[in-house]
């Protein structure tokens, strides 16, 4: 029933997307300046290029930092800075694709890359990078997503910049316990039952229940799985025995070793929770890094890559990667390619990811004084290019990506908690639904 629910969405949605983009591009037209039939030209490498920033607002005063060393190092190019908020990105770029006016060069999420590229919108970049200054200068695990992101064959986004998985711990009370850090999750277990007390209102580990429940919770699943790919053939390895087994005992630990609170709660109010002063630990991104030192000072926590299993080994579930993307339809990609190859250099992708409070893409960025000063971010980016660390690649090319993990699942991730569902009926339905979109994706493309 579900799954059949789920194919007359997705029908229902591909013909209300269609209908719209129509009436948008019969209303505007193409302007000439790019839509996604446009083949482009290469260009001088000189003249004016637009850049569309796909999280304008937040990221506008650094770009525009960036966008001033790029023209006066290439003072023949003109950058037109285009901020577009975060929550409108793809429906922006969807209308362009469909009426006209994409830019030269954009911001493009790996949330929304596979969306972009299969409408035949971005210019595949290897054989750019390949000739590119930039060879052997970026993070492989990077590289490995982004190319995962938007089909698995060709590069589409140059990464610039990586949030990566953290947890926060509370050293103060791991030291008044006696207790090593969470650097295992068989140390993490322990620490979450014994910097528990109910009576006192005090807990081990704070999760998420709410909204963006379900990468967290498959993250610790597939972490101490040790099942390091999200497809075994065509069928997914999240319903495996030794997943089911992980996520069990993650969840277990929800009113036992944390607040009752926990199933409701989206980032924002985990994050303030943890910061209050009475929980042990919290998983969350490097993006809560400034929340932490305001609420308890630098002295009183640390952030930590996820724990690894006991031989060393670290699974970590692909975190979404900020890139830039060259559109096929521009008439100067030689310009474009020339504003990417400088944003994602060494002194402007550390400047970018210092503001940004960000792992840099450029593994020399990685090296620099304000990272190795940035316990929390030097970690996470050692983790993210360490040998020992696998990375599972999350399916955001699947168009049904979003809606099966957020709308479609988080409710019944809810339910596992309460005791209403089990997590292996949980992962069985997940397995079924992305299997049955995996085979769709394979049909089409």
């Amino acid at each position: 029933m579900k799954i059949s629910m789920l194919r007359s969405r997705r029908a229902a949605v591909a013909v209300a997307l269609g209908s719209v983009l129509a009436l948008t591009a019969t209303a505007c037209g193409d302007d000439g300046s790019g839509a996604a039939g446009d083949k482009g030209a290469e260009g001088s490498g000189k003249g004016e290029i637009t850049f569309w920033d796909n999280n304008g607002g937040v990221r506008t005063d650094i770009w525009k930092e960036v966008i001033d060393d790029f023209e006066q190092a290439n003072p023949d190019i003109k950058v037109t800075y285009v901020g577009i908020p975060a929550a409108s990105a793809q429906s922006k770029y969807d209308t362009a694709i469909q009426g006209g006016g994409l830019p030269d060069v954009g911001g493009v999420g790996t949330a929304m890359l596979a969306e972009v590229a299969v409408q035949g919108a971005l210019e595949p970049l290897d054989g750019r990078l390949e000739k590119s200054a930039l060879k052997g200068r970026l993070s492989e695990n990077l590289l490995e997503s982004s190319r995962a992101a938007g089909g698995g064959k060709e590069l589409y986004q140059i990464p610039t910049s990586s949030n990566n998985g953290t947890l926060w711990y509370r050293t103060d009370l791991f030291e008044q316990a006696g207790l090593d850090a969470p650097t295992t999750w068989e140390k993490f277990y322990e620490a979450a039952d014994k910097l528990t007390d109910r009576s006192r209102n005090r807990f081990g580990f704070t999760t998420r229940g709410g909204e963006g429940s379900i990468a967290p919770a498959l993250d610790a699943a597939y972490g101490q799985a040790g099942v390091t790919s999200f497809w075994k053939g065509d069928k997914t390895t999240v319903n495996d025995p030794k997943v089911v087994a992980g996520l069990e005992k993650f969840l277990s630990l929800y009113k036992k070793d944390t607040p009752s609170a926990d199933v409701n709660n989206d980032f924002t109010k985990m994050v303030a929770q943890w910061d209050s002063g009475t929980i042990g630990m919290l998983s969350h991104n490097l993006g809560s890094y400034q929340d932490h030192l305001k609420a308890l000072g630098p002295k009183k926590f640390r952030g930590l890559p996820n724990p690894t299993l006991a031989d060393g080994t670290r699974v970590q579930v692909s975190n979404p990667v900020d890139g830039m993307s060259v559109f096929k339809s521009s008439k100067n990609k030689a310009a474009a390619w020339k504003f990417v190859e400088f944003a994602v250099s060494h002194a402007e992708n550390s400047k970018f990811n210092k503001a940004a409070g960000q792992i840099p893409a450029n593994t020399e960025a990685q090296k620099d004084a304000w990272v190795q000063e940035a316990e929390p971010t030097k970690l996470a980016a050692a983790a993210l290019n360490g040998a020992g660390t696998k990375i599972v690649q999350l399916p955001y090319y699947l168009p049904d990506w979003n809606t099966i993990s957020k709308a479609d699942n988080e409710p019944n991730l809810q339910k596992v908690m309460l005791g209403k569902m089990s997590a292996k009926a949980f992962l069985d339905l997940l397995a079924e639904q992305l299997n049955e979109a995996q085979a769709d994706w394979k049909q089409n493309h």
